[in-house]
């Protein structure tokens, strides 16, 4: 799973979740990429899981690369803890996507295979997403 080496603060605020994405939201290195249609926090799990699912269904052909990093730590709270006693343990780690923002790219494979493998991870994604294939000039 991927998380940070090293964080400037241990602990963030939640911040806001709107607006769209004003960069990496254009196909930079592949063919073929998913790009997401909604604001959401997608966590480092997701994000392995929707990894795991193309490099299945492409069979370790091609050529993955993944745009978003989760680097904001989310805390929780045990079960019946009183109120007050501070802000909880880091639980794990998210990505902040906005609207537009471009989550995967592959090249290397077939227009059919990478919609697929990009169907496959979109399911396992909390958020709509789109298949956007690269403008040929």
């Amino acid at each position: 799973m991927l998380i940070p080496k090293k964080v400037k603060h241990r602990k963030h605020h939640r911040g806001k979740s709107s607006g769209k994405a004003m960069a990496g939201n254009a196909i930079s290195f592949g063919s073929f990429g998913l790009k997401a249609m909604e604001n959401s926090w997608v966590t480092s799990r997701q994000i392995e899981a929707a990894r795991r699912a193309m490099t299945r269904y492409v069979a370790r052909g091609g050529k993955i690369w993944i745009r978003i990093f989760p680097d904001k730590p989310i805390t929780s709270h045990g079960n019946e803890s009183p109120m007050g006693s501070g802000k909880g343990a880091v639980d794990h780690f998210v990505a902040v996507v906005q609207k537009g923002r471009m989550l995967f790219e592959m090249d290397g494979v077939t227009q059919d295979q990478a919609a697929e493998a990009m169907r496959l991870a979109s399911h396992k994604l909390p958020i709509k997403t789109k298949f956007i294939t690269k403008e040929r000039v």
